[in-house]
């Protein structure tokens, strides 16, 4: 299994970005998938998931401003981020999500930095 991230870059705050993020060496359309990132000195952590489905979550840090969404077809989800903030700044990681999440398939991640 190997994920690739890409789309981060340098926004001011208030401003946009979209993540993606392709997938391979799974059956993508099973799995549920997430978004995760990790600030300086901090922990990584969960900011958004999907299910086989479609169905979505998100802790309450980035709701109403984050959406993820997928494309089975292309095996990639995305991250739309909006009203970002210096907080959001953070290397961006996706992953399984769930019962299937696992510590091993971390990518290179995308840096997402947020400041004037």
């Amino acid at each position: 299994v190997h994920f690739v991230e890409s789309g981060g870059g340098l926004v001011q705050p208030g401003g946009f970005l979209r993540l993606s993020c392709v997938a391979s060496g799974t059956i993508f359309s099973t799995k549920a998938m997430g978004w995760y990132r990790q600030a300086p000195k901090k922990q990584r952590e969960w900011i958004a998931g999907i299910s086989n489905v479609s169905i979505t979550a998100y802790p309450d840090s980035v709701k109403g401003r984050f959406t993820i969404a997928r494309d089975n077809a292309k095996k990639m989800i995305y991250l739309q981020m909006t009203s970002l903030k210096p907080e959001d700044t953070a290397v961006y990681y996706c992953n399984f999500w769930g019962l299937e999440f696992d510590d091993n398939y971390w990518g290179q991640g995308t840096q997402v930095t947020v400041s004037s």
